[in-house]
């Protein structure tokens, strides 16, 4: 079995282990044929490289910092409704569910221009605010959103009705009671958002304009010769290394509850 989910593993890993070895060649080994899977001679200081030529360490903390952000503004505006639509009933719940979830059908590409001239209005252009709010109130809202509720959804009652004898109001139990039942499904929720606004390329290259000011997708155009336009291929792929470094962290942290929030429909 392990020689079997090995094998279904390399095509998979495999890519990961040429961007780092590339990431050590010099420039001009990139495209050697024969292919070389480790150069000879490392050439370490590339990832110096990286961070002497240009503000990539700022780019690097802007992503950071506004993925940061959007998760934990996802997560809390997720769970919140999540719990709403699930747990309380008023007029009107169905419809406007169905409505939200109808927001998923509509590519990012179809409202950018309604969406910038929105951030325009509101003076974020070149600001980073640009994308941390639409995040929160966007696409990875909606999907929290269902993620939750189906959740919540499968609390037992029981608990609630054991939490109002105890005296707990309505955010009383939602606090104490169906917050930290739902660690795994805010977990799955954490992993996904992060990753989506870390990746996120569309927004960041519509809404900024100074270098500084950008995230690491944009940052990775930026390794190019600058009088051909050539990306500089071990430079790239060094900042791509640097650039899956948090992304890792934040899964192998979480996988756990991530796996149980994706497979659970109920709790134990």
């Amino acid at each position: 079995m392990y020689v079997l989910l090995s094998a279904i593993a390399l095509p998979f890993v495999f890519p990961v282990y040429w961007m780092f070895a590339t990431a050590l060649k010099r420039y001009g080994d990139e495209f050697e044929n024969p292919p070389v899977l480790f150069p000879a001679e490392p050439q370490w200081q590339n990832f110096v490289t990286v961070f002497n030529s240009g503000p990539f360490l700022q780019q690097f903390f802007n992503s950071l910092y506004i993925a940061g952000l959007t998760t934990v503004g996802v997560i809390a505006v997720a769970t919140l409704a999540g719990y709403a639509f699930a747990r309380i009933q008023f007029r009107g719940r169905g419809v406007l569910f169905v409505v939200l979830l109808s927001a998923l059908l509509v590519p990012p590409e179809v409202t950018i221009i309604p969406l910038f001239r929105l951030v325009s209005a509101f003076g974020w252009i070149d600001t980073h605010w640009s994308l941390i709010v639409p995040s929160v109130f966007g696409a990875p809202m909606v999907l929290g959103i269902f993620l939750m509720r189906q959740f919540f959804i499968s609390m037992p009652i029981e608990l609630e009705q054991a939490g109002r004898v105890d005296g707990l109001g309505r955010f009383g139990i939602f606090w104490l009671i169906a917050v930290p039942l739902a660690r795994a499904p805010m977990a799955a929720l954490a992993i996904l958002s992060f990753l989506n606004s870390w990746n996120d390329f569309l927004e960041p290259l519509v809404f900024l304009r100074s270098r500084e000011m950008l995230t690491i997708p944009l940052a990775l155009q930026s390794f190019t010769d600058p009088i051909t336009g050539v990306p500089i291929w071990n430079l790239q792929m060094a900042a791509t290394s640097l650039s899956v470094i948090p992304v890792l962290i934040v899964f192998f942290v979480a996988q756990r509850q991530f796996v149980q929030g994706i497979a659970g429909t109920g709790i134990k």
